[in-house]
């Protein structure tokens, strides 16, 4: 018998802004992101989004679980759960049902916990309003 396997699993990642690479604008995505270089702008994705260690991520990012190694500046919301790993740093608002921090992270702003709805209507919100880049 042959099972399929899903192509949305953890273990992929569909797209990738490396190390040395800038990118500047709105990036719509239906899978995971990995993030080690610079981004600034706006992430919208119904999957993961991961900033790795030397990776910068600005402004906005909306995904289903949002894991951050590097630095963040901007709000973050998740669907599901936020992960700030020990080597984070987290300048803006955490918006998600669930936010995990591992000891050692930097991190200034506010963090709300929603319930599923209502982070869901908040996220719906912002994947609809208009980015405009200061």
């Amino acid at each position: 018998m042959n099972k399929k396997i899903p192509s949305n699993n953890d273990f992929t990642i569909n797209s990738l802004i490396g190390e040395g690479t800038e990118f500047r604008g709105e990036f719509n995505i239906s899978g995971p992101l990995r993030i080690d270089g610079n981004f600034n702008g706006k992430i919208n994705s119904s999957g993961k989004v991961y900033i790795g260690k030397k990776g910068k991520a600005g402004n906005l990012i909306i995904a289903k679980t949002v894991v951050i190694g590097g630095l963040v500046k901007g709000d973050v919301y998740a669907e599901e759960n936020i992960l700030i790993l020990k080597t984070a740093e987290v300048l803006g608002n955490l918006y998600s049902a669930s936010v995990n921090m591992e000891s050692g992270v930097i991190f200034d702003g506010d963090c709300r916990i929603f319930s599923k709805s209502d982070i869901m209507d908040l996220i719906n919100t912002k994947r609809k309003d208009k980015f405009l880049f200061l």
